[in-house]
């Protein structure tokens, strides 16, 4: 079965939108556990817009699954990541302007920062993934720098316009899904996937996990996080 991450972030948007102590992302991340979540995942953005650093140190310390820690490449970040040690960190491109991220890291832009980054991540014990288009050169460069996973960037498939773009789109991920793998990353996925269209893309075997968020919190305001995540467990068998 491939491997729910559940982005718990838009939680903590909630929260943020009124300055309240609740809902509480805490509390989040054990009802999705107990949905059958197999991981955690939070992205503390240099804005602050939704999560804080606190709810990170909490749920480092309640996480039962595992913790997967999304963050720029800062040295602000680094240290943070290395202070906290999630079980992984997910190094994404980050704008204050943006709604939420807008595609893949560039590894050409970064290259040497990431060359830096990655051993003092696996000096601390901290598995690195790397969020990336669909794009061979870039996913040949990942295996160079030594990362341990990739994440590749559905935005463009879920956000294709008709059933051909829709099928192009899938198509790439399946073609670098399997690049990956040969390389011997590991591969998972995300970003605009829901209950709808997930389905297509837990059918390329050498995706190994899925990170969806917005759309199971969405859900969870309907049925309780509990039971979202236990509807997109279902889809994902």
């Amino acid at each position: 079965m491939v491997k729910l991450g559940v982005n718990i972030d838009h939680v903590a948007t909630l929260r943020q939108a009124r300055g309240t102590r609740y809902p509480d992302p805490v509390a989040a991340a054990a009802l999705a556990e107990q949905g059958g979540a197999d991981q955690i995942t939070v992205h503390l953005r240099e804005d602050r817009r939704h999560i804080q650093e606190v709810d990170v140190r909490l749920l480092r310390r309640s996480v039962q699954t595992e913790l997967n820690l999304e963050m720029a490449l800062t040295s602000e970040m680094i240290d943070l990541a290395r202070s906290i040690q999630p079980n992984s960190v997910t190094l994404v491109p980050e704008k204050r302007a943006e709604l939420t991220t807008e595609g893949g890291l560039d590894l050409g832009k970064v290259k040497k920062k990431l060359g830096q980054a990655i051993p003092l991540f696996k000096q601390s014990g901290i598995r690195v993934s790397l969020f990336i288009n669909s794009e061979e050169k870039v996913v040949r460069l990942a295996s160079e720098l030594a990362a341990d996973a990739i994440e590749l960037h559905t935005g463009s498939y879920a956000d294709a316009k008709d059933h051909g773009e829709q099928k192009a789109e899938l198509e790439k991920l399946r073609v670098m899904a399997k690049l990956g793998r040969s390389l011997n990353l590991s591969v998972a996925a995300g970003h605009g996937l829901h209950y709808e269209n997930v389905s297509a893309v837990v059918e390329i075997p050498e995706i190994e996990e899925l990170n969806i968020g917005h759309s199971i919190v969405a859900r969870a305001v309907f049925v309780g996080m509990e039971k979202a995540v236990r509807e997109m467990k279902v889809l994902l068998s």
